[in-house]
């Protein structure tokens, strides 16, 4: 058995060392996730960490990050593997066609020679600690969570031509899910569950301050208050904790030591990627200022 954390409170330090604070909760299901070999299913909004989580820990442990992004119409050939049907046909003309030599040619041309290995089947076949992201996988067909299931459950991906390949070491999996529809039971029994939200005020000025540690706490302590009060907006798309430190890394770049109105609404399109979402804000942050 692999270990990645020894704790949950080596997992809060690793990970922050690596740049990602993490609350109590976070901790334990990582390090849970790591000592009983679990994938580890992270389910929320978008921007509050779920793919950071997974990055940090590969930081963290030294491993390598191998990641899917999962994407509507992905397919078995982009997320397990494909053969390379150029090089098998090269080899076939190369062979001349003879009836005598294919059943030879056609044992030859299905062999790791011609197996193109994609995400899922790299990260099974590695013998190096090993980070697996799943990421979005809301996003995919319902039919892509089948090709999930023995990777989730056995860590092993079966090849026809060539037999099941098992993993020797089993890689610490993630998979990160915007909730845009429900995942199937059947993924969900196979993994460890951990709902990440937008961080309270205290913690997110922490994230904040720990990423651009040049920001005044005055600053701050503004820009968190303003964020916060934006996410309570009916807006299409609530700012994220990575555009936050965009925001304070805004700031710091404009040499601006005051967070008023006029600087919020001149620097708004950092955090808020829609004219109406802006439009809105400028008019809400107005009416609660007066």
């Amino acid at each position: 058995m692999t270990t990645w954390f020894d704790s949950a409170d080596d997992a809060t330090s690793r990970l922050r060392a690596a740049g990602y604070l993490t609350d109590d909760a976070t901790a334990l299901t990582a390090y849970l996730a790591g000592a009983l070999e679990k994938p580890l299913l992270i389910e929320g909004p978008a921007g509050v960490g779920k793919t950071e989580l997974a990055k940090a820990v590969a930081r963290a442990t030294g491993a390598e990050l191998v990641r899917l992004q999962c994407y509507e119409g992905l397919d078995e050939a982009r997320a397990l593997y494909e053969w390379n049907y150029k090089k098998q046909l090269l080899r076939i003309q190369a062979s001349g066609g003879d009836d005598a030599t294919w059943s030879e040619t056609h044992d030859d041309i299905f062999t790791e020679e011609f197996l193109l290995t994609r995400p899922l089947l790299s990260a099974i076949r590695r013998e190096e600690p090993t980070v697996l992201l799943v990421d979005e996988v809301d996003k995919t067909d319902v039919e892509v969570e089948g090709l999930l299931l023995e990777v989730l459950s056995d860590f092993q991906v079966t090849i026809p031509e060539l037999g099941t390949v098992t993993a020797t070491r089993r890689p610490f999996v993630v998979l990160t899910s915007n909730a845009s529809r429900e995942l199937s039971e059947a993924v969900k029994r196979r993994c460890l569950f951990l709902h990440l939200d937008y961080p309270d005020a205290e913690r997110e000025r922490a994230i904040v301050t720990s990423q651009v540690p040049a920001l005044e706490e005055k600053v701050a302590a503004q820009l968190v208050d303003v964020v916060v009060r934006l996410r309570e907006l009916e807006l299409k798309k609530a700012p994220s904790i990575a555009e936050s430190v965009d925001w304070a890394r805004t700031l710091i770049a404009l040499e601006i030591d005051d967070l008023d109105e006029a600087t919020v609404a001149r620097t708004l399109g950092v955090v808020l990627k829609h004219a109406s979402d802006q439009q809105r804000a400028v008019k809400e942050l107005k009416l609660a200022s007066r």
